[in-house]
């Protein structure tokens, strides 16, 4: 993430991008109803509890069902827990925004390239306001499945343990993007699995910060399974 100050603005979605992501929050929606939700073995026993706040740490190509998994998880059994995600500053981006906002989540626009900074300082005022926090750890562009260190840095300023979280899709449908998106088909199985969170400490420098970086990549490959 760059340090000095970044005065882009967040392009606000389109007429037709506020009509998409009603369309996606529609569909979501009902897709919702046909899923089969389950643990992967071992994995809910690094289910947080109702004080324990943390940064979902979930791949790119898992953003499909990341908002359900949430509420089924967390706001679900916890209606005062809320959640923070972080967006892309572009144009498609406010139209995943809105996305979020329907969801009632609140989008934190920006990325390694374009409003870095701000976001991050708008991710730490979200954590310190009680929000949970939602990143992908390899996007907005990749490489796929390999960890930016702005994942870290977000935990380090914030205090929060990442957690890494994924989930395998009985049926899906992969989208021939730079991350293998995959878009789950209805009546599928959700298998989640999450691992040990990692907590990054503040004082820890260059060294520390990649032991981190490469800690979370290992421990996302380990739990992801196509």
């Amino acid at each position: 993430m760059p340090s000095s100050a970044d005065p882009t603005v967040p392009r606000p979605a389109s007429r037709s991008g506020r009509l998409a992501a009603r369309l996606i929050w529609l569909i979501a929606n009902i897709l919702a109803l046909t899923l089969r939700w389950r643990w992967a073995p071992g994995s809910e026993r690094w289910r947080p509890g109702e004080h324990d706040r943390f940064i979902v740490a979930i791949w790119h190509n898992r953003l499909a069902l990341s908002l359900l998994l949430y509420h089924r998880y967390v706001t679900a059994p916890y209606p005062q827990r809320r959640l923070a995600a972080l967006v892309s500053a572009s144009r498609d981006g406010g139209m995943l925004a809105r996305v979020l906002e329907l969801f009632r989540v609140r989008p934190i626009r920006g990325s390694s390239s374009r409003r870095g900074a701000q976001a991050v300082r708008e991710l730490v005022a979200a954590a310190e306001e009680g929000f949970d926090l939602a990143i992908t750890p390899d996007g907005p562009r990749g490489p796929r499945y390999i960890v930016q260190e702005g994942a870290i840095m977000t935990a380090q300023l914030t205090g929060l343990p990442l957690l890494p979280v994924s989930y395998k899709l009985g049926w899906k449908m992969t989208l021939r993007s730079w991350d293998q998106f995959q878009v789950p088909l209805p009546f599928s199985t959700v298998e989640v699995s999450l691992a040990e969170p990692i907590r990054a400490e503040r004082t820890g420098g260059a060294e520390a910060r990649q032991q981190w970086r490469q800690e979370l990549e290992d421990r996302l490959r380990s739990i992801t399974r196509d």
